[in-house]
C-alpha cells in the first residue's frame, strides 16, 4: 500500500520525526526501518532518516507486505460492544497495553484479538499490530475499534485523519475550572528534554484542539467530558495539564502523590466512539460504561459534598 503526504507545514523538520508524529499510530523505529530499506521517498528520492523537509516537498511511503503475525495468540477475556465481519469494537480495561512493545510481549489487547479473532485482522500495520487503527493509553479505558480487514482498515484511518472521528472522553481533573466548558487550541509535540512526554511547549508541535465541559464540580476536583477535533499522543492529558487542572493520577503530567492511593495511572476513559461503518456507510456510534474504579471515585467524592 502507498501513501503520499505533501509537506506544507513542517519545513525544517527531520522526515523521521515527521513521520512519527503524521502516522502515530505506527512506531517510530518502523518507520526508521522503511525510510533505511529505502520504502521511504522524497520527490521519488530514496532519503535518510536526518533529512530535513523542504516546502512542497512530496513524501510517498510504500508499505511492504505484512508477514505473518509471529505474536502468541492468549485467550484474555475481552469486553466486547459490538462486532461485525469488518470491525469489533471493545472496552479497554486499565492497565492493559493495545499491542506488543518491548517488556510488553503478551497480556495486550492485540494478543487476545489474535486468539478471538483467528486470522481475520487487517494486515496493514504489519506483525506488532494487527487490525490496530488507533490506540489508547495502557492505564486509559474505554471504546477501541479494531478491524478484520484492510478495506475497513483503510477506511477508517482516512476518517481518523479527516478529523471525523467522533471521539468522547470523561476525566476526573485537579482544581475546580472557572468555566463551565471551554476550548483548548495548543499544538503538540514531542517533550524538548523528556522524550517520553508531550508538551504544548515542542519546537515541531502538531496541531491538537480539546473541547471540555464540566459534569460535575467537587471543589478540589472536577468531573468533565472531553471532545477531540485532533488525537495526538496524550494530547487530553497534555491539554489538561496545560491549564492547569491535570488528570487524576497522572504521574507523567500532575502531582507524583495521588489521595486516592489504590489509583493505578490517569482517571480517562474513552466513553463514546463514533464514525462511518467501512462497509455500510452508516454513522455507528458506541459507548463504553464506566470502569469500577472510576464509578467508585466519583462516589466517593459526591460523599464528600454531604
Amino acid at each position: 500500500m502507498d501513501e503520499w503526504i505533501t509537506i506544507e507545514d513542517a519545513a525544517g523538520e527531520r522526515i523521521d520525526k515527521f513521520l512519527s508524529e503524521e502516522l502515530s499510530e505506527r512506531s517510530r523505529s518502523f518507520l526508521q526501518k522503511l525510510i533505511k530499506e529505502q520504502y521511504v521517498k522524497v520527490n521519488d528520492k530514496p532519503v535518510k532518516a536526518s533529512y530535513r523537509l523542504v516546502f512542497g516537498d512530496l513524501v510517498s511511503i510504500l508499505f511492504p507486505e505484512p508477514e505473518k503475525p509471529d505474536i502468541a495468540a492468549e485467550d484474555i477475556p475481552l469486553d466486547i460492544l459490538y462486532e461485525d465481519d469488518d470491525i469489533i469494537v471493545i472496552n479497554k480495561p486499565k492497565q492493559m497495553v493495545v499491542h506488543p512493545a518491548p517488556g510488553h510481549y503478551s497480556g495486550t489487547l492485540v494478543n487476545a484479538l489474535l486468539y478471538h479473532c483467528r486470522d481475520n485482522l487487517s494486515g496493514i500495520n504489519g506483525t506488532l499490530r494487527p487490525g490496530i487503527v488507533h490506540r489508547i493509553d495502557m492505564d486509559t479505558t474505554g471504546s477501541l475499534v479494531i478491524c478484520k480487514n484492510d478495506a475497513a482498515h483503510q477506511s477508517l484511518s482516512a476518517q481518523l485523519k479527516e478529523h471525523s472521528i467522533h471521539r468522547i472522553y470523561e476525566a476526573v481533573v485537579h482544581g475546580n475550572l472557572k468555566e463551565d466548558s471551554g476550548r483548548i487550541d495548543a499544538p503538540i509535540g514531542r517533550h524538548p528534554t523528556e522524550r517520553k512526554k508531550m508538551s504544548t511547549m515542542a519546537k515541531s508541535a502538531r496541531e491538537a484542539v480539546t473541547h471540555y465541559q464540566v459534569l460535575e464540580r467537587f471543589g478540589q476536583f472536577t468531573y468533565i467530558q472531553c471532545r477531540l477535533e485532533t488525537g495526538r499522543t496524550h494530547q487530553i492529558r497534555v491539554h489538561m495539564a496545560s491549564i492547569g487542572h491535570p488528570l487524576l493520577g497522572d504521574a507523567v503530567y500532575g502531582p507524583k502523590k495521588c489521595p486516592f492511593l489504590k489509583l493505578t495511572g490517569q482517571t480517562l476513559h474513552a466513553r463514546t466512539l463514533g464514525f462511518v461503518h467501512p462497509k455500510t456507510g452508516e454513522y455507528v456510534e458506541f459507548h463504553a460504561p464506566l470502569p469500577d474504579y472510576f464509578s467508585h471515585i466519583l462516589h466517593v467524592l459526591r460523599d464528600g459534598l454531604k
